[in-house]
């Protein structure tokens, strides 16, 4: 399956990966629908889980490659990341 798929050009993968999150993330909503109620130690627990994953995302995604790309300026590494992240933070 896995040889079949990296044999497809690479917009038909690009297409088919995003029809596959498409469809997970209609599959999670459509629970919306098909319960009345959730256990509110669940709910807490998927926050949790959210929360954590956006976090390891904004770090991976924007934080680790401006610390790499900030190395061996004038100022110190962490010195643009900090200053990004706090103005991100105040125009939120």
């Amino acid at each position: 399956m896995v040889d079949f798929f990296l044999g497809l050009d690479p917009l038909i993968q690009a297409l088919l990966a995003t029809l596959f999150t498409w469809g997970m993330t209609a599959l999670g909503a459509a629970l919306v629908f098909t319960t009345k109620s959730f256990n509110q130690k669940l709910l807490d627990g998927m926050l949790g889980f959210a929360g954590g994953v956006m976090i390891a995302a904004s770090f991976w995604s924007l934080l680790s490659p401006a610390l790499e790309m900030a190395e061996g300026g004038r100022v110190p590494a962490w010195v643009p990341a900090a200053v990004g992240f706090m103005l991100g933070g105040i125009f939120l």
